[in-house]
């Protein structure tokens, strides 16, 4: 599980507002999405994202085990 320090949230924020890529280790899977929303979802951190494909895709924070914001 990742735990995101208040410069983690700041930069998924800013990767939110201006539509920056970031990358993802869930499970031994890299996902590389763009975030769209972070919010609850029944009690749970969630980033909402979008694919490259255009599919969405949900990261509940407590299932992710790295995140990395793409410069």
């Amino acid at each position: 599980m990742a735990y995101l320090s208040h410069s983690d949230y700041d930069a998924i924020e800013h990767a939110i507002r201006i539509g920056q890529r970031i990358i993802v280790w869930r499970r031994g899977v890299e996902y590389v999405v763009i975030p769209v929303e972070l919010h609850l979802r029944g009690g749970r951190e969630a980033i909402e994202a979008r694919r490259p494909t255009g599919d969405s895709l949900t990261l509940f924070l407590d299932e992710i085990d790295t995140i990395e914001i793409v410069a």
